[in-house]
């Protein structure tokens, strides 16, 4: 009897792990369609970003400086056609003396487009400065002023007010023939305004719209027959108004303007504002 024999026992064989065979092929297709992919993105991404070439500035315009233009736009050339930061150069270009708007676009493959709109001067404001029609201080100090611009002067900050109480005289000016030729408002908030025929006007700081009615009621029943001979009419009244003549000239024979009571309290000899 064998105690630590052997024997006949078979030996118990291990269970096998079969692993699927690797699709090398197939594996090696896909990283190259996906290298290929790669490479298409990054060549697409170089031909739709390559560097701006060209400049094309768009627009009329002739007090703009081009120097000023020429050194904001050369910023741009060089710089990656998608990357270029096209509000950064679209607010340095209107931030120009003279800019009104500015707008700058892409051009494929390698142009940027800018169009400039020049402002166009309405008013001249105080000494040198120039206002556009939306009554904005575009230039404050300039050395070329047209002559045929009226004269809008303010304390600082009152251009868009003046400027909308120029064009609603204007307008009611301009159906009787005559024009504003400067209109100013002082500190005390008082009005006063000339003519484009040489007559100045004095509104005062009350009740400006009521005075102003009725300035264009007299104008049309009492001013006008005998304007050469005027050189101001004062309405700062209650209910009335007066009229200064040229050379202390006596009223004509027949003018009987309305009566005049004593003026409000802004009735002060406010020197009328100069063309």
């Amino acid at each position: 009897m064998k105690l630590f024999g052997r024997g006949n026992r078979r030996r118990r064989e291990e269970p096998r792990i079969k692993l699927p065979p690797i699709p090398w092929v197939a594996i090696s297709s896909v990283l190259g369609v996906l290298l290929f992919a790669g490479g298409l993105v990054t060549a697409g991404r170089w031909a739709l970003n390559r560097p701006v070439q060209e400049v094309v500035l768009k627009g009329q315009f002739e007090r703009v400086s081009a120097d000023q233009l020429e050194a904001v736009l050369r910023k741009a050339v060089g710089q990656g056609f998608l990357a270029t930061d096209l509000r950064a150069i679209q607010a340095q270009v209107a931030a120009l003396p003279w800019v009104a708007t500015s707008q700058v676009s892409r051009h494929w493959p390698d142009t940027l487009d800018v169009t400039v709109t020049e402002e166009v001067p309405a008013a001249r404001w105080g000494a040198d400065g120039l206002l556009n029609a939306q009554g904005r201080l575009f230039i404050r100090h300039t050395t070329h002023i047209p002559a045929e611009l009226p004269r809008l002067s303010g304390p600082e900050g009152s251009e868009t007010e003046v400027a909308a109480r120029y064009v609603a005289i204007h307008e009611k000016l301009v159906e009787r023939g005559l024009g504003v030729a400067a209109l100013e408002l002082d500190g005390r908030g008082a009005w006063t305004m000339l003519l484009s025929n040489g007559i100045g006007v004095r509104l005062g700081s009350r009740d400006v719209d009521l005075r102003l009615a009725r300035f264009f009621e007299a104008l049309d029943t009492v001013v006008a027959p005998v304007a050469v001979d005027v050189q101001f009419v004062d309405m700062r009244y209650t209910n009335g108004f007066s009229v200064g003549w040229k050379q202390q000239r006596a009223a004509r024979a027949g003018l009987d303007v309305m009566p005049a009571p004593e003026p409000a309290p802004d009735h002060l000899q406010e020197p009328l504002p100069r063309a």
